[in-house]
């Protein structure tokens, strides 16, 4: 009696939350030792007789994205099983609550962290988009906060749902009204625009701390969604640049095609907002992925890797005329320019310009620790600079350090190149 229950290799410890298809525990994998959080399915919920079907797909769509969805903003599902009556799902687990704790007035996020966890979003959409996957359910109560503004969506049940009626009561038993896009209370067959939307109406509200559509009833709020315009956030929170109004407001356009082509487009416009909202000297996470998305030489790397790498690296902002690396000194760490110029030079001798989204330092990276420095490198303009250095590049996966070890090699290969044309000249 006084042993933990079980479900198949996993020790249940306690409850910490309850889903649309079921109640979510504490759990550990007794194989691995892991914890995680396992959503148990509620078999009531299947035999229920207008909506049963339309739980169980949602169940088993959450189930059959085990191992499939990989990103650093996506909350993963680990295993999952389904029967008749029952079934779990065992996903990643996430300690900080989602995002339900921040909507209201006095418990609102300072504006750039709202944006941040936009961008960020925008990311993780964007990559289960390229997957063939519309979430259909963006809420703040799907988005997870890991720390700060780091943050995982969940909950993808409502993601695939194959609609043999398409009616506006089957539509909103798979999403939640408040967040859905015009042409899903319609009935019409909802894309990535509809998951934009969604994501529009909630930075709207961690912004402000209210809802853009409110209504006594549910026939109201529909009419409401479809016909009315929000009034701007900055009405509701004094402060905020128009540049916030102007991003927020287009992801909720009613007319899908009035809104953000793609989700990089939108994440583009509110990293440019944040800089409106922080001293210059700060560096939001936005920055570093911006500028290494940028570079041709990492143009393949998956945003997964992209993130990896701005994480693995030391940023800071260095003013013009700091001298960066000395000639003779030693040192094993490599660089990369986000932004700015920089001149490298030996012995008073002008060898090189190095621009935005280009490296330098990378022959100490590649022969291996500590080697004197060949060359004087000194900024000649205010830049943002990304340093890498060895112990954090080994934590990296193998495909980023393959991807940034090919951009080096690809950096000195053209510097080669330079040199024979000039001395053939």
């Amino acid at each position: 009696m006084d042993k933990a229950p079980h479900l198949g290799k996993y020790e249940i410890q306690k409850e910490i939350g309850k889903g649309a298809t079921g109640i979510v525990y504490l759990a550990k994998d007794t194989f691995t030792g892991r914890q995680l959080a396992l959503k148990i399915l509620d078999p009531e919920l299947f035999k229920d007789p207008e909506f049963g079907e339309v739980y169980r797909s949602q169940f088993m769509n959450e189930a059959s994205l085990a191992g499939t969805l990989r990103h650093p903003h996506i909350v993963a599902i680990l295993d999952a099983a389904v029967g008749e009556d029952s079934g779990y799902v065992a996903m990643e687990l996430v300690t900080g609550g989602d995002l339900t704790q921040h909507i209201e007035r006095d418990k609102l996020l300072p504006v750039a962290d709202v944006l941040q966890i936009g961008f960020k979003c925008c990311g993780a959409l964007d990559y289960a988009f390229r997957q063939g996957i519309f979430h259909r359910d963006i809420k703040p109560a799907n988005i997870m906060i890991v720390k700060g503004t780091t943050v995982k969506i969940a909950d993808f049940g409502a993601a695939h749902l194959r609609r043999t009626n398409t009616t506006t009561t089957q539509t909103l038993a798979v999403g939640s009204p408040y967040y859905m896009a015009p042409e899903q209370i319609q009935g019409k067959e909802p894309n990535y625009h509809s998951d934009l939307y969604s994501l529009g109406v909630v930075l709207y509200q961690l912004l402000t701390g209210e809802r853009p559509f409110t209504a006594n009833s549910l026939q109201m709020l529909m009419e409401k969604i479809v016909h009315q315009e929000p009034p701007p956030p900055s009405k509701l929170r004094e402060g905020l640049p128009k540049e916030v109004d102007e991003c927020v407001l287009r992801a909720m356009k009613k007319d899908p095609s009035q809104r953000y082509d793609y989700y990089g487009e939108f994440a583009l416009d509110l990293a440019r907002a944040v800089k409106k909202v922080l001293p210059p000297e700060a560096i939001p996470d936005s920055e570093p992925h911006v500028a290494l998305r940028r570079s041709e030489m990492l143009a393949e790397l998956a945003d997964a890797e992209i993130w990896e790498l701005a994480r693995a690296a030391r940023w800071s902002r260095v003013p013009k005329g700091t001298v960066i690396i000395r000639e003779g000194d030693e040192g094993d760490s490599c660089f990369y320019l986000g932004e700015g110029t920089v001149k490298v030079h030996r012995k008073g001798v002008l060898l090189n310009l190095i621009k935005q989204s280009e490296c330098f330092g990378e022959m100490a990276y590649i022969r291996g620790g500590d080697m004197p420095r060949h060359a004087t490198v000194e900024a000649t303009s205010d830049v943002l600079l990304a340093e890498f250095r060895p112990l954090e590049l080994m934590q990296m996966s193998p495909n980023a350090q393959l991807a940034l070890t090919r951009a080096f090699v690809r950096n000195l290969v053209d510097r080669l190149q330079l040199a024979n044309t000039k001395l053939t000249q």
